[in-house]
């Protein structure tokens, strides 16, 4: 697609983006990595599950504060000391979590649980950082449109080669070297994206004798965030929702191994929604544009309980993808729009804080659903996120249009 190549062509952008997924690949790696080691170390499933839970937890609840530091520092003041941080706490869990043969040494719940913690709370963010970045890059409303659907589907494709990286990796040596290879993409893409020319959001101020001088500012509360956020949060709802479903459906169907490529079919849709999405230039308002895109997202979930198979379940989850990445690129856009130059990273940390926890509150609500409701039911009720935040909003656009 030439828009997409026009993007990357632009100065800085390839070696920019580049060092962004260098760094944001180890996000692909360390979950399971984290969780692997910790139960090698430990032994117990649960206490892994925790480790994990923990460390998943934090990064999530803290990353708006992280990227107001970087607002108010900027990267190189300050994601590079987190990574640092960051990348020394996943190399000690590394070395303790380590094979040692012949000793029967363990590591305790206790400190397995402190270290993901403290992890957690250090995690650079680097999508928030690269997207503000993108809005340097690209001052032309299209092509960041372009760049935020490349951007997201690259992400994308990240989170599902880096298990697959940690398998190859593990079948030749213990789980701690996932940690640690973690720990390396982190630290190196990090640096090289703190590195970049790209210069980050500054304002000018008076000095006390009148000259001028350049000062990074932060607003706490970006405004104007409430749809992108509702729509994040419907977002993650729904995926966190539908990834238990496909594992209900696929083992009522007696065929549990498919699970993977109804997955793959949810992923495949949404990149080549996200790609199309991006190269149109949309002539409408992003806002009521989002509205309809989560619409559409929730149509094709309600519909997919009435698949009769895996292979029509498969069809109905490609389906929905579609609009997954258009409906988290336009929320960024908005987001963009709605935050003062100075606060862009903080705004896109609240839309992926909220994709997360909507996604972890939606896997633990149809846990809790699937078993006593049927699976065609439950499906409805995992798309009531995107229709109910499609109906909010289009209900605010004709209140302020009356008004």
């Amino acid at each position: 697609m030439h828009s997409y190549a026009a993007v990357l062509r632009t100065p800085h952008a390839l070696s920019t983006f580049g060092a962004a997924l260098l760094g944001r690949l180890s996000y692909g790696t360390v979950s399971l990595s984290l969780a692997l080691s910790a139960k090698n170390a430990s032994g117990s499933l649960a206490v892994a599950g925790t480790a994990l839970a923990l460390f998943g937890a934090t990064s999530v609840v803290l990353s708006p504060v992280r990227a107001a530091l970087v607002d108010r520092y900027g990267p190189r003041r300050a994601l590079v000391p987190m990574a640092v941080v960051y990348a020394a706490l996943l190399t000690v869990f590394a070395l303790v979590t380590r094979d040692h043969p012949g000793t029967g040494a363990g590591t305790s719940a206790v400190t397995l649980g402190a270290l993901a913690v403290c992890a957690g709370a250090c995690t650079p963010p680097l999508g928030p950082t690269m997207r503000t970045l993108w809005s340097q890059l690209m001052p032309d409303r299209r092509m960041l449109q372009r760049a935020y659907s490349l951007d997201g589907v690259a992400e994308e494709l990240l989170l599902v080669a880096g298990p697959l990286l940690v398998g190859i990796l593990v079948a030749y040596a213990e789980p701690a070297a996932g940690v640690a290879l973690s720990a390396a993409l982190v630290l190196a893409g990090t640096v090289a994206l703190a590195l970049s020319p790209v210069p980050f959001p500054v304002r000018r101020v008076s000095g006390r004798r009148g000259s001028e001088r350049r000062e990074r500012t932060t607003r706490t509360r970006p405004r104007g965030l409430g749809q992108p956020v509702l729509a994040a949060v419907g977002v993650g709802l729904c995926l966190g929702g539908l990834d238990l479903l496909a594992i209900a459906f696929t083992e009522r169907q007696h065929q549990p191994g498919t699970v993977a490529w109804v997955l793959a079919a949810l992923s495949a849709g949404s990149a080549v929604g996200g790609l199309t999405y991006g190269a149109v230039s949309w002539r409408s308002a992003a806002r009521p544009r989002l509205a309809l895109i989560c619409a559409a997202l929730g149509a094709a979930l309600a519909a997919a309980g009435l698949a009769p198979n895996v292979y029509a379940l498969g069809a109905a989850a490609a389906v929905a993808g579609l609009f997954v990445a258009p409906a988290l690129t336009t929320a960024y856009l908005i987001a963009d729009e709605a935050a003062a130059p100075d606060a862009r990273t903080q705004a896109g940390a609240w839309v992926n804080t909220a994709l997360n926890a909507g996604i972890s509150g939606g896997t633990a609500l149809v846990g809790v659903l699937v078993g006593t409701l049927p699976l065609s039911l439950c499906f409805v009720l995992v798309a009531v996120p995107a229709l109910g935040c499609a109906a909010v909003t289009l209900h605010g656009e004709n209140h302020r249009k009356r008004h």
